[in-house]
């Protein structure tokens, strides 16, 4: 379910009643967490957190890296945090930690599915989008597009 709106106000305000207190919570976590340097806009039809092209303009689709995003898609919501699924090691972690807080983990490529507000372990959230500064999040972006990988 792709979005048309412009703004955040616009898509927040463009969602139905019963999911809209869900995802203005977990906005409300990503904010609270997200470290300096990156941006909250609209994207994709979702609400992204991302790399600013003043900070970062060699990208391979000349659009913003998107660090982490946040949706109200048909059958469910999503929190997508591109970061964990850059490094198996900290997908698996992430996926530990999500497990031992006794909420069942739905996730897909690079998203966190979610019906309701107490599906997500909100500070688990929190802890993940705080993890990484801009210029790290550049940097494994970048090794994960070069021909040499993270070893280059």
């Amino acid at each position: 379910m792709r979005s048309e709106a412009t703004t955040v106000e616009a898509y927040l305000s463009g969602l139905p009643e019963d999911r809209r207190p869900a995802i203005e919570a977990v906005r409300e976590v990503i904010l609270k967490n997200l470290p300096d340097g990156y941006e909250e806009a609209m994207n994709w039809g979702m609400i992204t957190y991302q790399v600013p092209l003043r900070t970062c303009s060699d990208t391979y689709n000349k659009k913003p890296l998107m660090y982490a995003a946040l949706a109200s898609q048909k059958h469910h919501m999503a929190v997508y945090l591109t970061a964990i699924y850059m490094d198996e090691s900290e997908r698996h972690a992430f996926e530990e930690s999500y497990r031992a807080t006794g909420k069942r983990l739905d996730a897909g490529k690079s998203c966190v599915r979610f019906r309701k507000l107490g599906d997500l372990p909100l500070p688990l959230i929190g802890q993940v989008i705080g993890s990484l500064a801009v210029e790290e999040f550049v940097r494994r972006a970048k090794a994960a597009r070069s021909p040499r990988g993270a070893r280059g």
